[in-house]
């Protein structure tokens, strides 16, 4: 009887705890950045975007800036050095193969409007082993004929505070710096030029 009894009170407190979890934001997880909506209370992270959707300034939560690598093709960047320029953000390493194939479009786009107010940041985050080694990266980013800067993420801390998935990845950065658009692997490529031309013109 008392087992019963306490296995009925168990079975209420949990109910009562996932009401109570319901009614609030979950709790951010470390390194992700976090928007609080002025209408609503909604906490909306990094975690939220969802992919190939451009998200309202209003409802864009702030990118998280670039954790400490090393910079080729570059003095150090920080993010509040960007203001008023969009900013694309591709997650890659120089081994795979998806990245590759995204790469001559990427270039274009460095090519076409970094003089319009874009830049472009390449966060090089390794796979292999071979690609944990700064001379290998140095070596692949002049070889492929990236001009944009690169930073090093060999401790995954800008992958993790973006919450990505995969290589590569891209997010496009507003002129406040907000994450406004992301896409996930190859393609697409129409719509995130689309989002950057719009972004641009804001």
């Amino acid at each position: 009887m008392i087992r019963k009894i306490f296995l009925v009170g168990l079975v209420i407190v949990m109910a009562l705890g996932a009401v109570a979890l319901g009614r609030y934001p979950r709790p951010r997880r470390a390194g992700q950045s976090a928007y609080l909506l002025p209408a609503g209370n909604k906490l909306i992270d990094l975690a939220d975007i969802k992919e190939d959707t451009l998200l309202p300034a209003t409802a864009a939560p702030p990118a998280p800036d670039f954790v400490a690598g090393t910079w080729i093709n570059s003095e150090p960047v920080k993010l509040d050095q960007l203001r008023g320029r969009v900013v694309l953000v591709e997650f890659w390493t120089f081994d795979c193969y998806n990245c590759r194939n995204t790469l001559p479009t990427v270039k274009d786009w460095d090519l076409k409007y970094r003089e319009r107010g874009l830049t472009i940041i390449g966060v090089h985050t390794p796979e292999t082993d071979g690609e944990y080694v700064l001379d290998n990266v140095r070596r692949e980013v002049s070889n492929l004929g990236i001009k944009y800067p690169v930073v090093t993420d060999n401790d995954y801390k800008t992958w993790k505070a973006y919450n990505v998935q995969a290589w590569p990845t891209i997010f496009v950065l507003d002129k406040q710096g907000r994450a406004r658009w992301m896409h996930l692997g190859e393609g697409r490529y129409d719509e995130t030029e689309g989002v950057i031309k719009k972004l641009l013109a804001e």
